[in-house]
């Protein structure tokens, strides 16, 4: 079971990225998958999930910036990210767990994931 994240890069303050975790060995649609974050210095953080029944959580500064949306078709989740500010700069991860109990609330929790994908950077800079 593979998780791979990719969509990083440098965008200015007020910008968008779509990051792309896409699954492999697995269908995505069987398992919950989160979004977390690592900016330097500080602790990894979870940005916003998505439950086996769909449901999704947010980071409080995510809510209306941030959506993420599943593309069953294509066994991948998406975090499409608008207005992003300095403070969004991060290596970004994805993670999956089969367990109907994950993303049913918030915070969101590092142990409940199972699986991890590598990071994918995320710079926000003029």
């Amino acid at each position: 079971l593979q998780l791979q994240a990719s969509g990083g890069g440098l965008v200015q303050p007020g910008g968008s990225l779509r990051l792309s975790c896409a699954a492999s060995g697995f269908t995505f649609d069987d398992y919950a998958v989160g979004w977390f974050r690592r900016a330097p210095g500080k602790e990894r953080e979870g940005v916003a999930c998505v439950s086996r029944s769909d449901g999704t959580n947010y980071a409080e500064d995510a809510k209306g910036r941030f959506t993420i949306y599943r593309d069953s078709a294509k066994n991948t989740v998406y975090l499409q990210m608008n207005n992003l500010k300095p403070e969004d700069a991060a290596v970004y991860y994805c993670a999956a767990d089969r367990s109907r109990n994950v993303c049913n609330g918030w915070p969101m929790f590092l142990h409940d994931y199972e699986y991890w994908g590598k990071g994918t950077l995320v710079t926000v800079s003029s």
